[in-house]
């Protein structure tokens, strides 16, 4: 591949979660790629390959006909929450194999608005594997598998509730310093404890928010973004692993899906080491996942996450920058936080996030995991 055709983040784009109410997703999807086209310098006309999903079939599809695009190359991919970490590793291979020039890779849910996220999870196929042997048993979805896997997290290694809590205070301190953010109010170690307990020993400040979310991303050559508006941000690599679909009843070690390799392989990809990493985005559906999330990437041992999270390394003036927008447990979480994550990511290494920018920030790492810990994608990016 020649330099000329490397992949990198040109534009970005994000909604104040806020302001959808009385939108449709289409809108909100196609105002956010409308967003991050202008924010590259770029046009409608320039598109020639489209990546999005929503909770719905051939979104990609439905989207640019919505823009009046014609592509050369689409994805639809729904992986859950990693699904735009997909998308983007689809768009850069995409590009460096000369088979589109610029991606947008978007995303909405307006679940909030919608009242449509529901704790039983959405309606299932009584013939699926979760169909004969999950729904019937009424557990919370998916919330409910990721309490069993803190449960078993705190009996092998001694996590404990406080330490999954550093985690969300650490957050709204991030929050506090993002305009955006829908929960700015302080927040403290013994509020999220005494918060409802929704599925032990996860309670409500232990959980993402649910609020409506849209943004959207620029994908396209090195040559090309020279000559645009915005400082280019490289995608130095990225690593992928699954290890089943919904139901982790297959799965031998539920803290073991498989995080620790693919991030082995990411960082190998990127020739990055994690001290080079100036900040970390974290998907942050569930505290305890976070901590485990820590640990799995390498940044400490197994059984020291607490630790590692403890003291206000994680918040705004610590040692370890993570989640800097607030994440999705107290900035936004629209059903599927990878695509703000990647928002928040490329804004920090060109330097634009304000009180919350984290100074001299040339690499990142990004995490996010599908589904029920179903799979994960690892992936670095960097100031060019």
């Amino acid at each position: 591949m020649s330099a000329a055709r490397e992949p990198v983040i040109a534009g970005v784009a994000a909604a104040d979660p806020r302001s959808l109410g009385g939108a449709t997703v289409l809108a909100a999807q196609a105002a956010q790629c409308l967003d991050a086209l202008a924010d590259a310098g770029l046009r409608l006309a320039d598109v020639d390959a489209v990546f999005a999903h929503v909770d719905d079939r051939f979104s990609s599809l439905l989207l640019a006909e919505y823009l009046g695009v014609r592509t050369r190359v689409s994805g639809s991919t729904n992986l859950g929450g990693m699904s735009s970490f997909s998308h983007l590793s689809d768009a850069c291979e995409a590009i460096r194999a000369g088979r589109c020039e610029v991606a947008l890779l978007a995303y909405a849910s307006l679940q909030a608005s919608e009242r449509s996220r529901k704790l039983g999870g959405v309606p299932e196929d009584p013939r699926s594997p979760r169909g004969q042997f999950v729904a019937p048993y009424g557990p919370l979805l998916p919330l409910g598998f990721y309490a069993m896997a803190a449960q078993l997290h705190m009996h092998r290694y001694g996590s404990t509730r406080e330490q999954f809590a550093e985690i969300a205070v650490a957050a709204r301190k991030w929050a506090q310093l993002n305009p955006q953010a829908t929960q700015r109010e302080p927040l403290t170690v013994a509020e999220v404890l005494a918060a409802p307990m929704i599925a032990e020993p996860l309670g409500v400040r232990d959980c993402c928010l649910v609020t409506d979310g849209a943004g959207a991303v620029v994908v396209t050559t090195r040559a090309r973004a020279r000559d645009l508006a915005r400082p280019a941000v490289r995608v130095l690599g990225a690593a992928a692993s699954h290890s089943h679909q919904f139901t982790p009843l297959s799965l031998p070690d539920w803290l073991d899906s498989g995080i620790r390799d693919c991030a082995e392989r990411a960082l190998g990809a990127a020739g990055l080491r994690r001290d080079d990493l100036d900040v970390v985005q974290i998907y942050d559906h569930f505290t305890s996942f976070v901590l485990h999330t820590i640990e799995e990437l390498g940044f400490c041992a197994r059984g020291e996450g607490g630790a590692f999270v403890s003291g206000g390394r994680i918040a705004p003036g610590g040692t370890f920058p993570m989640n800097t927008s607030g994440g999705g447990l107290s900035y936004c979480h629209p059903g599927m936080f990878g695509t703000l994550l990647l928002v928040e990511a490329v804004r920090q290494l060109r330097g634009e996030c304000g009180a919350r920018q984290v100074p001299e920030a040339e690499t990142t790492l990004c995490f996010a995991p599908g589904l029920v810990f179903s799979g994960s994608q690892v992936t670095g990016l960097g100031r060019d």
